[in-house]
């Protein structure tokens, strides 16, 4: 395994121990799998990070656990990449784990593993469940700050949520979809990637109580449990839209985009109107070839570089909190795609 950092550098990037890291990197015996991807993950994340390697000042690790489809991961670790340049008053370096579905045993062991190693701040994006609630709360107990991203999780002691207005999102959506539809009958469908992310909830409710206030003619169908997965959500849908008449709109607040358009489409079924969330690569794809009509998006940029304040601040190493930390919705058409390597 070729590389140019210090194996003590990739060992703090890793989380292992320096002479596991030597193990992997020589290619000696009795090193798992896991630990050889380990560690070709952290070469990878030091890579997109070189220019705080040789940054001084306060060097503070931290740790990012989410489950979510790799296109989201991918964005978020682009996203934290982008802005630490920007972050002057500290050294920051993110170490990931993420995983498509995590199972709530998953999250817990990945966060006492964490404990177990230190860190400077853990930001999450999981499912709103005891065990994981409880994982969060003995990681706050042992010192260690904690930042939800994107979807909260209830009753912890978390420093803050970064991220999106979720209820305000669920509005939007049911807004654009009556203006398209206006007051006629018809099937709305609703996708959520599980039912346990309380982001996706949020939206859920909203749009529910506005869509029914403006278009009380229309059904809506829920098909959810996909995590967001293009296979796991085509086998679900395959099992929903089989037999329905046209679909007038959907709203999609969990991913799998691509898998619900092709069952609709073989189903003969494609809706007047569909609103998805986030203009990740598949989604780009997707609206600029007109099978999406609207993307609720927000850059995530600049809840990353929230994060990372939210942490810094908590460090006592910016001299005031945040205003906010909640994200501004864009509604993005076919017609105002913003280029995809726009700068900060």
């Amino acid at each position: 395994m070729t590389h140019r950092f210090p194996i003590k550098e990739v060992a703090r990037q890793s989380g292992l121990s320096t002479a596991t890291v030597d193990r992997v990197i020589n290619n000696r015996a009795n090193v798992s799998p896991q630990t050889k991807a380990r560690v070709a993950a952290a070469i990878l994340e030091l890579e997109g990070q070189e220019a705080q390697l040789t940054a001084r000042g306060r060097r503070l690790f931290f740790d990012f656990v989410i489950e979510a489809p790799t296109r989201f991961s991918r964005e978020v670790q682009q996203a934290a990449e982008q802005v630490l340049p920007r972050i002057g008053s500290a050294v920051c370096r993110p170490r990931f784990q993420t995983q498509e579905i995590m199972g709530e045993d998953d999250v817990a062991a990945a966060l006492s593993r964490i404990a177990k190693r230190g860190s400077h701040g853990v930001c999450i994006k999981a499912r709103d469940l005891p065990t994981i609630r409880a994982a969060v709360d003995q990681l706050i107990a042992s010192g260690i700050p904690v930042v939800t991203l994107v979807t909260d999780l209830t009753t912890t002691k978390r420093l803050a949520y970064v991220g999106l207005d979720n209820p305000s999102a669920g509005r939007t959506a049911a807004y654009l979809i009556a203006k398209t539809v206006g007051d006629s009958a018809g099937t709305v469908l609703t996708s959520r990637s599980n039912d346990r992310f309380l982001g996706e909830e949020e939206r859920e409710v909203a749009f529910k109580a506005t869509l029914t206030r403006l278009c009380p003619f229309l059904y809506i169908i829920e098909a959810s449990g996909g995590s967001g997965v293009n296979y796991e959500t085509s086998r679900i849908m395959q099992n929903i839209v089989a037999g329905l008449d046209q679909i007038r709109a959907v709203y999609s607040m969990g991913g799998g985009n691509t898998a619900i358009l092709n069952a609709l489409e073989q189903n003969g079924s494609l809706p007047d109107v569909y609103v998805a969330h986030d203009l990740d690569n598949d989604n780009r794809r997707l609206i600029e070839d007109g099978r999406l009509s609207f993307v609720l998006h927000h850059d995530l940029r600049v809840d990353l570089q929230n994060v990372f304040q939210a942490f810094l601040h908590h460090h006592k190493l910016m001299p005031a909190p945040l205003d906010t930390t909640i994200s501004h919705i864009q509604v993005v058409t076919p017609e105002n795609v913003p280029p995809h390597n726009r700068r900060f």
